[in-house]
């Protein structure tokens, strides 16, 4: 069970939205000459969006459909093509006769995961949900001890649901009956937010509050062996965070991860050995091509590092203090957005700032989802937006 959870908070919200107004009013965007202009294929909104609130709502694809959700309960798929409404499906339950009740199950926050038929979603409340993925219909709602703040995985027939209480469970996609449990240590302090896990070779990776990247057996919950990527150091509780956060990649036998006031990790599947570690510093998601690693740092600092090595190839700081959400890469590009609602593209084999699209929204929250040949992108005011990837 999570202690000083109020601290949690506060520390979260001054890590991803600033200390004062006055350091916001200082920083301005660096001067750039558009390369290209954004194009901008379609434009829904849903609902409030995710508001000013933690989430790690992020979209899904699959086929010719994108999956979104607002933070109240509302569900839709929507056209890849044009982006017309599908389906929708409010979630919300209603078992109070008081109406402000009426929302035990809404509050999403983790998800959206697309397997077996249907798409999961989690909640602050506790609550898992899987929907059928062709009609938006209810199939199952479990209750679950702890909250859901990051996507589940899926993987050897099972959906992984990492907890805020510490626990990862295995569940069965049909029922949401539970398979198996596991519980990891959870320190007296930590960020808010949770490690999503990544299903590879019949393990369950998944990073830990505790600076460390774990392996599950996945038919069992067994542990099969833990990596240290950071270790805890200072005085303070706060000093000593080392929240593995974000979910683990996988490229051929190693996993890369990375920690907050730690490092950035490549570790062997097999045994758990570290291949090699360089000190960087991240509560985003990292994203990677064949040969490269893309880091967005606590600062805002984006950099680009070998697979291989780890070596630094390039760092762009212009960004700094711009809270980006993590890097998607698209085509020659990497995209990102910031919390004032600028969509960024960098140039990915030299780090170069290319163009600027400001969407006038409300910020963006996570990080944009690549399908095909657009990227998805959402906004904290719920505004869902496709745009083209340039050539």
């Amino acid at each position: 069970m999570k202690k000083l959870t109020a601290a949690s908070i506060a520390l979260c919200m001054a890590t991803l939205i600033g200390c004062s107004s006055s350091d916001e009013e200082e920083l301005v965007l660096p001067e750039i000459v558009n390369q290209f202009e954004t194009n901008v294929v379609w434009q829904e909104s849903i609902g409030d969006g995710v508001e000013h609130y933690f989430s790690r709502l992020t979209p899904a694809v699959y086929k010719d459909r994108v999956f979104v959700a607002s933070r109240d309960g509302e569900v839709e798929a929507l056209s890849l093509e044009n982006g017309d409404t599908i389906w929708e499906t409010d979630i919300r339950e209603n078992s109070s006769f008081w109406p402000w009740e009426s929302d035990i199950s809404a509050k999403l926050s983790g998800g959206i995961l697309q397997a077996y038929g249907k798409i999961f979603i989690g909640s602050e409340h506790g609550y898992l949900l899987a929907l059928d993925r062709e009609t938006g219909e209810i199939v199952w709602r479990k209750k679950v001890p702890g909250e859901v703040l990051a996507k589940p995985a899926a993987g050897d027939g099972l959906i992984f649901v990492n907890l805020g209480s510490g626990k990862l469970l295995a569940l069965h996609p049909d029922t949401g009956e539970e398979r198996w449990s596991h519980e990891q240590e959870v320190p007296p302090l930590t960020l808010r937010g949770q490690s999503s896990p990544i299903v590879a070779n019949g393990g369950v990776l998944i990073g830990l509050e505790t600076g460390k990247l774990s392996v599950l057996i996945s038919d069992s919950g067994y542990s099969a062996w833990s990596a240290e990527i950071a270790t805890p150091k200072g005085a303070s509780e706060f000093e000593r965070l080392v929240d593995v956060d974000t979910q683990p990649l996988i490229s051929g036998p190693y996993a890369y991860a990375i920690a907050y006031n730690g490092n950035l990790a490549a570790v062997d599947i097999r045994s758990g050995n570290v291949v090699w570690k360089r000190e960087y510093s991240s509560y985003r998601e990292i994203a990677m091509d064949a040969q490269t690693i893309y880091v967005v740092d606590s600062d805002g600092v984006v950099y680009g590092l070998d697979k291989t090595s780890g070596i630094e190839r390039w760092s762009q700081p212009a960004l700094r203090g711009w809270y980006l959400t993590g890097p998607a890469v698209a085509g020659n590009y990497l995209a990102m957005g910031d919390q004032e609602g600028n969509l960024h593209w960098l140039n990915k084999e030299s780090g170069e700032l290319v163009s600027r699209e400001d969407f006038d929204s409300s910020g963006f929250f996570i990080e944009p989802v690549v399908a095909d040949d657009k990227l998805i992108l959402y906004t904290r005011d719920g505004e869902i937006s496709a745009v083209k990837i340039p050539n």
